[in-house]
């Protein structure tokens, strides 16, 4: 199904902020970590919590949420690589770790996509560990689109989850934010990133 806008502008010249959608940013000065939810709300069900949880009390976030009931949601869905929202492409230009987290059909799985292989691999061990179905090769939703949101970072390269509904509104999802947590963790200390 193809997107009704191809970018922000498009999207904001028609819906109405606060109304159709929503916009929710914590900038913490000096994280490496972007987390982002760019199909929140009612578009993605349950990315918006999650990306919430991600985040915690460290890492930036940026939440793109649609109000609209779930049907008519779907026409604010823009995809990943021409999602361009200035104030998302702004703080991922500053940030040298962004993660975007989506909604996709299916059962029970989470896959993992991105040009940051090194991230891919860690989030991979983390959420196997907590006993996650998870895959970061061999799926369609790959992400190594060089515009795709999760590679907008100062590297050049991220990641990106694309999660089942059940397990993004069920009972596990602090368990996979817990996951995604530690993973980002390890990471961020990999890289020396820690300040």
């Amino acid at each position: 199904m193809d997107d009704k806008y191809t970018c922000f502008a498009a999207l904001a010249a028609r819906e109405t902020a606060g109304r159709d959608y929503r916009i929710r940013i914590i900038e913490r000065r000096g994280a490496p970590v972007l987390v982002v939810a760019p199909h929140g709300g009612t578009i993605e069900v349950g990315t918006s919590e999650l990306a919430g949880l991600v985040a915690g009390a460290e890492h930036s976030l940026f939440v793109f949420e649609g109000l609209k009931p779930r049907g008519p949601s779907r026409d604010l869905h823009i995809t990943s690589h021409r999602f361009d929202h200035p104030q998302c492409l702004s703080l991922a230009s500053r940030c040298p770790i962004t993660l975007a987290l989506h909604g996709c059909r299916g059962e029970s799985h989470l896959y993992l996509g991105g040009l940051d292989r090194r991230l891919k691999s860690v989030l991979e061990k983390h959420l196997g560990a907590a006993g996650l179905p998870v895959s970061a090769e061999g799926h369609r939703y790959l992400g190594r689109h060089p515009l795709n949101i999760c590679n907008r970072g100062t590297r050049g390269r991220g990641a990106q989850i694309e999660i089942t509904h059940d397990l993004r509104t069920g009972s596990r999802l602090h368990l996979i934010a817990g996951a995604v947590r530690s993973g980002l963790h390890e990471y961020v200390a990999q890289l020396n990133l820690l300040r």
